[in-house]
Protein backbone atom coordinates (compact mmCIF):
# COMPACT_ATOMS: atom_id res chain seq x y z
CA UNK A 1 0.00 0.00 0.00
CA UNK A 2 1.15 3.51 -0.66
CA UNK A 3 0.37 7.04 0.38
CA UNK A 4 -0.01 9.77 -2.24
CA UNK A 5 2.69 11.90 -0.62
CA UNK A 6 6.47 11.44 -0.50
CA UNK A 7 7.38 8.24 1.30
CA UNK A 8 10.18 6.93 3.42
CA UNK A 9 12.28 4.02 2.19
CA UNK A 10 11.04 0.48 2.74
CA UNK A 11 12.18 -1.14 5.95
CA UNK A 12 13.35 -4.72 6.22
CA UNK A 13 12.06 -7.11 8.87
CA UNK A 14 14.98 -6.40 11.14
CA UNK A 15 14.05 -2.70 11.08
CA UNK A 16 10.95 -3.46 13.15
CA UNK A 17 11.74 -1.74 16.41
CA UNK A 18 12.73 -3.53 19.59
CA UNK A 19 10.88 -2.63 22.75
CA UNK A 20 13.33 0.12 23.68
CA UNK A 21 13.14 1.83 20.27
CA UNK A 22 9.46 2.03 19.43
CA UNK A 23 9.82 5.29 17.52
CA UNK A 24 11.44 3.36 14.67
CA UNK A 25 8.45 1.00 14.50
CA UNK A 26 6.13 3.92 13.90
CA UNK A 27 8.29 5.61 11.32
CA UNK A 28 9.20 2.49 9.37
CA UNK A 29 7.48 0.79 6.46
CA UNK A 30 6.98 -2.93 6.45
CA UNK A 31 8.40 -4.94 3.59
CA UNK A 32 5.03 -5.19 1.81
CA UNK A 33 4.78 -1.46 1.30
CA UNK A 34 2.71 0.49 3.81
CA UNK A 35 4.45 3.78 3.29
CA UNK A 36 5.12 6.15 6.15
CA UNK A 37 4.67 9.78 5.15
CA UNK A 38 8.06 11.46 5.31
CA UNK A 39 6.34 14.73 6.14
CA UNK A 40 4.53 13.09 9.06
CA UNK A 41 7.59 12.73 11.27
CA UNK A 42 7.18 11.11 14.66
CA UNK A 43 7.82 13.22 17.73
CA UNK A 44 9.42 10.86 20.29
CA UNK A 45 8.33 13.14 23.14
CA UNK A 46 4.64 12.45 22.53
CA UNK A 47 4.91 8.91 21.24
CA UNK A 48 2.51 6.26 22.55
CA UNK A 49 4.96 3.39 22.95
CA UNK A 50 2.33 0.65 23.22
CA UNK A 51 0.57 1.70 20.01
CA UNK A 52 3.98 1.96 18.32
CA UNK A 53 4.83 -1.59 19.33
CA UNK A 54 1.48 -2.85 18.03
CA UNK A 55 2.24 -1.13 14.74
CA UNK A 56 5.51 -3.03 14.61
CA UNK A 57 3.75 -6.34 15.25
CA UNK A 58 1.26 -5.74 12.44
CA UNK A 59 4.07 -4.77 10.06
CA UNK A 60 5.93 -7.94 10.97
CA UNK A 61 2.83 -10.09 10.44
CA UNK A 62 2.22 -8.50 7.04
CA UNK A 63 5.74 -9.45 6.00
CA UNK A 64 5.50 -13.00 7.32
CA UNK A 65 2.20 -13.79 5.57
CA UNK A 66 4.01 -13.77 2.25
CA UNK A 67 6.33 -16.29 0.65
CA UNK A 68 9.71 -15.81 2.35
CA UNK A 69 12.54 -14.58 0.18
CA UNK A 70 16.14 -15.45 0.99
CA UNK A 71 16.71 -12.32 3.08
CA UNK A 72 13.68 -12.97 5.27
CA UNK A 73 14.59 -16.64 5.62
CA UNK A 74 18.09 -15.69 6.78
CA UNK A 75 16.61 -13.55 9.56
CA UNK A 76 14.18 -16.27 10.55
CA UNK A 77 16.96 -18.85 10.60
CA UNK A 78 19.19 -16.59 12.71
CA UNK A 79 16.40 -16.05 15.26
CA UNK A 80 16.22 -12.30 14.60
CA UNK A 81 12.52 -12.31 13.71
CA UNK A 82 11.71 -14.41 16.78
CA UNK A 83 13.53 -12.01 19.11
CA UNK A 84 12.09 -8.88 17.50
CA UNK A 85 8.55 -10.20 17.75
CA UNK A 86 8.95 -11.07 21.43
CA UNK A 87 10.27 -7.57 22.17
CA UNK A 88 7.41 -5.90 20.31
CA UNK A 89 4.75 -8.04 21.99
CA UNK A 90 6.27 -7.29 25.40
CA UNK A 91 6.08 -3.56 24.65
CA UNK A 92 2.54 -3.69 23.21
CA UNK A 93 0.69 -3.60 26.53
CA UNK A 94 -1.34 -6.67 25.53
CA UNK A 95 -1.38 -9.87 27.58
CA UNK A 96 -0.58 -12.09 24.61
CA UNK A 97 1.84 -14.99 24.44
CA UNK A 98 4.40 -14.36 21.68
CA UNK A 99 4.80 -16.98 18.97
CA UNK A 100 7.73 -19.30 18.47
CA UNK A 101 9.10 -18.00 15.16
CA UNK A 102 12.20 -20.17 15.09
CA UNK A 103 12.49 -22.43 12.05
CA UNK A 104 13.84 -25.93 11.54
CA UNK A 105 13.00 -26.03 7.82
CA UNK A 106 15.42 -25.01 5.11
CA UNK A 107 14.37 -22.18 2.78
CA UNK A 108 12.97 -24.44 0.07
CA UNK A 109 10.86 -26.43 2.54
CA UNK A 110 9.49 -23.29 4.18
CA UNK A 111 8.47 -21.89 0.79
CA UNK A 112 6.79 -25.20 -0.03
CA UNK A 113 4.81 -25.06 3.22
CA UNK A 114 3.66 -21.53 2.41
CA UNK A 115 2.60 -22.43 -1.12
CA UNK A 116 0.86 -25.65 -0.08
CA UNK A 117 -1.21 -23.75 2.48
CA UNK A 118 -1.87 -20.39 0.86
CA UNK A 119 -1.17 -20.55 -2.88
CA UNK A 120 -1.62 -23.93 -4.54
CA UNK A 121 -5.19 -24.85 -5.49
CA UNK A 122 -6.72 -28.01 -6.91
CA UNK A 123 -8.35 -28.71 -10.26
CA UNK A 124 -9.50 -31.78 -12.18
CA UNK A 125 -11.75 -32.47 -15.13
CA UNK A 126 -15.10 -33.90 -14.06
CA UNK A 127 -16.28 -34.46 -17.63
CA UNK A 128 -13.69 -34.48 -20.38
CA UNK A 129 -16.39 -34.64 -23.06
CA UNK A 130 -17.48 -31.07 -22.38
CA UNK A 131 -14.42 -29.76 -20.55
CA UNK A 132 -16.15 -29.40 -17.17
CA UNK A 133 -13.55 -28.50 -14.56
CA UNK A 134 -13.87 -28.88 -10.81
CA UNK A 135 -11.51 -26.49 -9.08
CA UNK A 136 -10.95 -24.92 -5.71
CA UNK A 137 -8.50 -22.53 -4.15
CA UNK A 138 -5.71 -23.31 -1.69
CA UNK A 139 -6.57 -24.89 1.68
CA UNK A 140 -6.25 -21.53 3.46
CA UNK A 141 -7.36 -18.35 1.75
CA UNK A 142 -5.55 -15.10 2.53
CA UNK A 143 -8.52 -13.06 1.27
CA UNK A 144 -11.04 -11.65 3.71
CA UNK A 145 -14.03 -12.12 1.43
CA UNK A 146 -13.53 -15.90 1.69
CA UNK A 147 -14.65 -15.69 5.32
CA UNK A 148 -17.65 -13.44 4.70
CA UNK A 149 -20.58 -15.57 3.49
CA UNK A 150 -22.85 -12.71 4.53
CA UNK A 151 -21.33 -10.28 2.01
CA UNK A 152 -20.33 -10.31 -1.64
CA UNK A 153 -16.73 -10.09 -2.83
CA UNK A 154 -17.51 -6.69 -4.30
CA UNK A 155 -19.03 -5.34 -1.08
CA UNK A 156 -16.05 -6.46 1.03
CA UNK A 157 -13.46 -5.01 -1.31
CA UNK A 158 -15.36 -1.78 -1.89
CA UNK A 159 -15.68 -1.23 1.86
CA UNK A 160 -11.93 -1.77 2.29
CA UNK A 161 -11.07 0.47 -0.66
CA UNK A 162 -13.10 3.28 0.89
CA UNK A 163 -11.38 2.78 4.25
CA UNK A 164 -7.92 2.91 2.69
CA UNK A 165 -8.79 5.94 0.57
CA UNK A 166 -10.22 7.80 3.57
CA UNK A 167 -6.73 7.79 5.06
CA UNK A 168 -5.07 8.65 1.75
CA UNK A 169 -3.82 5.11 1.12
CA UNK A 170 -3.89 3.04 -2.04
CA UNK A 171 -2.77 -0.32 -3.38
CA UNK A 172 0.76 -0.38 -4.76
CA UNK A 173 0.23 -0.58 -8.53
CA UNK A 174 3.50 -2.48 -9.04
CA UNK A 175 2.20 -5.42 -6.99
CA UNK A 176 -1.54 -4.94 -7.15
CA UNK A 177 -3.80 -7.41 -5.40
CA UNK A 178 -7.34 -7.31 -4.06
CA UNK A 179 -8.08 -4.94 -1.20
CA UNK A 180 -9.09 -7.85 1.06
CA UNK A 181 -5.65 -9.50 0.82
CA UNK A 182 -4.55 -10.24 4.40
CA UNK A 183 -1.10 -8.58 4.22
CA UNK A 184 -2.78 -5.36 3.01
CA UNK A 185 -5.21 -5.50 5.92
CA UNK A 186 -2.33 -6.04 8.34
CA UNK A 187 -0.44 -3.12 6.81
CA UNK A 188 -3.53 -0.95 7.31
CA UNK A 189 -3.86 -2.01 10.96
CA UNK A 190 -0.19 -1.15 11.43
CA UNK A 191 -0.70 2.23 9.78
CA UNK A 192 -3.63 3.05 12.07
CA UNK A 193 -1.56 1.99 15.08
CA UNK A 194 1.25 4.25 13.92
CA UNK A 195 -1.18 7.15 13.58
CA UNK A 196 -2.49 6.45 17.08
CA UNK A 197 1.06 6.30 18.44
CA UNK A 198 1.72 9.78 17.12
CA UNK A 199 -1.46 11.15 18.67
CA UNK A 200 -3.70 11.34 15.60
CA UNK A 201 -7.30 11.84 16.66
CA UNK A 202 -9.65 9.00 15.81
CA UNK A 203 -7.01 6.47 14.76
CA UNK A 204 -7.76 4.12 17.67
CA UNK A 205 -11.50 4.18 17.02
CA UNK A 206 -10.87 3.60 13.33
CA UNK A 207 -8.77 0.54 14.14
CA UNK A 208 -11.52 -0.85 16.38
CA UNK A 209 -14.05 -0.43 13.57
CA UNK A 210 -11.61 -2.10 11.17
CA UNK A 211 -11.23 -5.06 13.54
CA UNK A 212 -15.00 -5.38 13.92
CA UNK A 213 -15.72 -5.24 10.20
CA UNK A 214 -12.73 -7.01 8.68
CA UNK A 215 -9.51 -8.04 10.40
CA UNK A 216 -10.95 -10.08 13.29
CA UNK A 217 -13.09 -12.02 10.81
CA UNK A 218 -10.21 -13.00 8.54
CA UNK A 219 -7.84 -13.70 11.46
CA UNK A 220 -10.32 -16.15 13.01
CA UNK A 221 -11.01 -17.72 9.63
CA UNK A 222 -7.34 -18.25 8.83
CA UNK A 223 -6.50 -19.86 12.17
CA UNK A 224 -9.47 -22.23 11.91
CA UNK A 225 -8.50 -23.39 8.43
CA UNK A 226 -4.80 -23.74 9.25
CA UNK A 227 -5.76 -25.89 12.25
CA UNK A 228 -7.41 -28.34 9.85
CA UNK A 229 -4.14 -28.89 7.96
CA UNK A 230 -1.15 -31.02 8.92
CA UNK A 231 2.52 -30.14 8.66
CA UNK A 232 1.96 -26.39 8.93
CA UNK A 233 5.21 -25.68 10.78
CA UNK A 234 5.92 -21.96 11.21
CA UNK A 235 2.58 -21.01 9.66
CA UNK A 236 0.53 -22.87 12.25
CA UNK A 237 2.31 -20.88 14.95
CA UNK A 238 1.92 -17.66 12.99
CA UNK A 239 -1.82 -18.12 12.35
CA UNK A 240 -2.52 -18.85 16.02
CA UNK A 241 -0.59 -15.75 17.06
CA UNK A 242 -2.38 -13.60 14.49
CA UNK A 243 -5.77 -14.62 15.90
CA UNK A 244 -4.89 -14.02 19.55
CA UNK A 245 -3.06 -10.73 18.92
CA UNK A 246 -5.91 -9.29 16.84
CA UNK A 247 -8.45 -10.44 19.44
CA UNK A 248 -6.46 -8.86 22.28
CA UNK A 249 -6.02 -5.58 20.40
CA UNK A 250 -9.72 -5.46 19.54
CA UNK A 251 -10.71 -6.18 23.14
CA UNK A 252 -8.38 -3.50 24.52
CA UNK A 253 -9.75 -0.92 22.08
CA UNK A 254 -13.36 -1.90 22.83
CA UNK A 255 -12.77 -1.55 26.57
CA UNK A 256 -11.27 1.89 26.03
CA UNK A 257 -13.88 3.29 23.68
CA UNK A 258 -17.03 1.28 24.34
CA UNK A 259 -16.61 -0.38 27.73
CA UNK A 260 -17.07 -3.76 26.04
CA UNK A 261 -15.02 -6.87 25.37
CA UNK A 262 -14.75 -6.58 21.58
CA UNK A 263 -15.68 -10.22 21.13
Amino acid sequence: MTEPTDTAGSAEVDDAAPANDTADAVGANDANGVAADAADAVDPERLDGEAAARSGVYALLATLFDEPDEALYARLDAGEVHRTCRELVAASGLAVDPPDLTVADDHETLCARFNDLFTVGYAEYTDRTDGSLDSEGPPVSLYGSSYRPDASWNDVNLDLARAYEYFGLGIDQSARDNHDYLPYQLEFAGYLSRREADGSSGAGRARLDFHDRHLRVVADGVVDRVAEESGTGLYGELAAFLARFVAADQTALAERFEGGDGG
